[in-house]
């Protein structure tokens, strides 16, 4: 899968000047997601209406017409987006025999209107509920960075992520909660981009919990994360480069680095002096607002209350038939009040307001993606491992959802090491300068 390993300039080069086609390129995909590799990777494959748009985009540019840089490039889709016609499971067993999506979801449209070839739908923890990527019903895709040990692939954009690491597609659109893009790309080698919540319309996506759920994607290098934005958000981003000289990034020391295992502490301790020797200001502030944020989140939190009122009916019905971990996480948004909840969107507005203005005069905030590299799968077999993770996974993330914020996870490990994520974040409407940043950091990570 040398070809669509690829970022999607490379990829576009390779087919200007003739040494690859896109329906070539759809069939070393479609081909490669029938090896054990690629098991539980995807929950349905959509490989003629592949083929049609790699065949469409070899017409288009062998009549000379010039192409968008997604049309007839294999891109993925996390299962909680609707596909007309089809029931949409998001990971789940108990949606089997609901009513069939009506249209394509508005991010799915637009991936099509730009001629990608959608190869298929990808696994995902049920109904997006955790940061680790397990799922008891479709079987957990591994991650491709340990050929020896099978680790977690993150979650809850689990398949999505192992799509882009194995070649299977130059994308994967999934969605971001507490983290579900950033991190499966930061324990998969991947760059993930959380956009501001509202650039993407959410119409057609499964809700986790409409406060915080965000439509968003995770590539192979910035350049790419940014293509498929411009491809489903309302507008492009203007995104003006800058030097990396200059850049002034915040790194905080309240409550990001707290339980960080060796290995992350070490790769970004490497990535922080490359920035520095590269030019940047790294400048260390408290931001004493992050300890806050288990009692803005409280009682209950957000995803659970919220996603609470998504399956009221469902649960009620057929709660056995919930993936048990996720089922405890939804119950305990069950029993919180109106009023509190009223409490926790107040809280949460002035807690905004303080980290913004905390965070003025810095182009991002960086930390560790994730404080840990991804466990083995058998490490969490039990609940207390289970969950003890998932928390450490969803920490660094969430804090930017409850933010209303942006972020990139990029990765900042060496060859041969498991993946680490660097994260760089923003605030929310500060997509552009953020991207431009992420550019430039981007550029003094390559260790290789």
């Amino acid at each position: 899968m040398a070809n669509s390993k690829l970022t999607i300039a490379a990829l576009r080069e390779r087919i200007a000047r003739g040494a690859l086609s896109h329906e070539a390129l759809i069939e070393q995909v479609l081909e490669a997601a029938a090896q054990p590799s690629a098991q539980h990777v995807f929950t349905r494959l959509y490989a003629d209406a592949a083929r049609a748009a790699a065949r469409h985009a070899d017409a288009a540019h062998k009549a000379g017409v010039q192409l968008g840089p997604l049309a007839g490039l294999p891109v993925s889709i996390k299962d909680l987006y609707d596909v007309a016609g089809e029931t949409t499971m998001a990971g789940s067993a108990v949606c089997a025999g609901e009513p069939p999506a009506v249209r394509d979801a508005v991010a799915v449209s637009r991936l099509r209107m730009q001629g990608a070839a959608i190869v298929g739908k990808t696994n995902m923890t049920e109904f997006a509920f955790s940061g680790v990527g397990i799922n008891p019903h479709h079987g957990t895709p591994r991650n491709p960075a340990d050929a020896e040990t099978p680790r977690i692939p993150g979650g809850s954009s689990s398949g999505a992520a192992v799509s882009v690491a194995l070649g299977l597609a130059v994308a994967g659109l999934g969605s971001d909660t507490g983290g579900s893009i950033r991190i499966p790309a930061a324990l998969c080698g991947l760059v993930g981009f959380k956009s501001t919540q509202s650039r993407v319309p959410r119409t057609g996506a499964f809700e986790l919990a409409r406060s915080l759920d965000t439509v968003c994607a995770m590539a192979r290098s910035v350049e790419d994360c940014l293509t498929v934005d411009a491809a489903i958000a309302d507008a492009p981003l203007a995104v003006r480069r800058r030097p990396l000289q200059g850049l002034r990034l915040a790194v905080p020391a309240t409550l990001m680095f707290d339980a960080i295992e060796p290995k992350v502490a070490r790769a970004f301790e490497r990535a922080v002096h490359a920035l520095s020797k590269a030019g940047a200001q790294v400048v260390d502030i408290t931001l004493a607002e992050l300890a806050e944020i288990a009692t803005v989140n409280a009682p209950g939190g957000f995803s659970p209350v919220e996603a609470s009122a998504v399956h009221r009916e469902r649960f009620a019905a057929r709660r056995d038939g919930f993936d048990a971990r996720v089922a405890a996480r939804i119950a305990l948004g069950t029993e919180v009040r109106a009023a509190d909840y009223i409490a926790m969107q107040d809280r949460r507005r002035d807690w905004i307001g303080r980290v913004e203005h905390a965070l003025e005069g810095f182009d991002a905030l960086i930390c560790p993606t994730v404080p840990i590299v991804a466990p083995s799968v058998a490490a969490l077999a039990e609940d207390a491992a289970f969950f003890q993770a998932n928390g450490l996974l969803l920490r660094n993330t969430f804090a930017i959802n409850l933010l209303d914020g942006c972020a990139f996870s990029l990765p900042c490990h060496a060859p041969g090491e498991l993946p680490v994520g660097l994260m760089l974040s923003s605030v929310r409407g500060d997509d552009a300068r953020l991207a431009a940043a992420a550019l430039a950091v981007e550029a003094a990570l390559q260790f290789g």
